[in-house]
């Protein structure tokens, strides 16, 4: 008869050597993917990718119209969501304690958090590109920002709860307004976790393509008209990927690399002001 405290050991020992495997398979496949990825994206990297715009089959060029559109769609797209996704966030930490609003609202950014891309972007284009009768990059801008919303609500909300109700009574005893409250101390407060929410939301809109494909669409030359179609960074990885042209797939294959280490960038800086946020508290 084996005894409970046997089978305890069996168990976690067991549990253990079963975390450690995962964790190797799931690394192994995440190194597989960055060395092929490193691999084939540094013979595509040049002066070129940079000072040239998207090339015809056959022909040297680069992607500077694709980096610069990606970049603008991606500003505007923070700049529209951002101050909204804070606002709201602000909101469900600050004031919606009580009533149906609040709980409401969480639960609708729930399901905006987890919605496939490719539903926002064909939102977008039944509400937006068809009204207007042509793909924008306004459009574009427009689906991005529906995805950074809720990365922003999400983070702003956490960060603002983990704020002592001692500095907010200290700052109400003292005879501070609700407003001034929020602003001079719990943002302050929570400015790094804050920003790492931004940083996350950025992150994550750097490389989506479904929502661009129904409404920014693509652009081989350059354009810097949000009122037009617009070449993107992920767009033209797509389609450089899908065709059979090896000067096509070389540069994917680049644009692909610059997009990874852009956004392993963004990520690692959110971490670095996660756990500054972490640690003040």
């Amino acid at each position: 008869m084996i005894s409970l405290n046997a089978r305890r050991q069996f168990a976690n020992k067991f549990n253990l050597l079963a975390s450690l495997v995962t964790m190797i398979v799931g690394l192994a496949a995440l190194g597989w993917i960055l060395w092929t990825l490193v691999a084939y994206g540094l013979h595509g990297v040049s002066l070129d990718m940079f000072t040239k715009m998207t090339p015809p089959p056959g022909s040297s060029g680069g992607l500077l119209n694709a980096i610069v559109g990606s970049l603008l769609m991606t500003l505007v797209a923070t700049l529209v969501g951002t101050p909204i996704g804070i606002l709201a966030g602000t909101y469900l930490a600050e004031f919606g304690q009580r009533g149906w609003l609040a709980p409401s609202t969480r639960f609708i950014n729930d399901i905006l958090l987890s919605a496939p891309s490719i539903v926002i972007g064909l939102f977008v284009y039944e509400v937006y590109v068809i009204s207007t009768g042509h793909f924008s990059g306004w459009a574009g801008s427009f689906a991005l920002s529906l995805i950074v919303i809720p990365v922003v609500v999400r983070t702003t909300e956490n960060m603002l709860k983990l704020v002592p109700d001692s500095l907010r009574e200290a700052a109400a005893a003292l005879g501070s307004p609700q407003w001034k409250i929020v602003s001079m101390i719990t943002w302050r407060a929570s400015k790094a976790g804050m920003l790492t929410g931004v940083l996350l939301a950025v992150a994550r809109i750097s490389g989506e393509t479904a929502p661009l494909l129904f409404t920014a669409l693509n652009n081989q030359f350059w354009s810097t008209n949000m009122n037009a179609p617009m070449a993107n960074l992920p767009v033209v990885i797509f389609q450089m990927a899908m065709s059979p042209y090896d000067d096509w797939h070389n540069l994917a294959w680049a644009g692909a690399l610059l997009i990874t280490f852009a956004v392993l960038g963004l990520s690692v800086t959110a971490r670095i002001l996660f756990r500054q946020q972490s640690s003040s508290h």
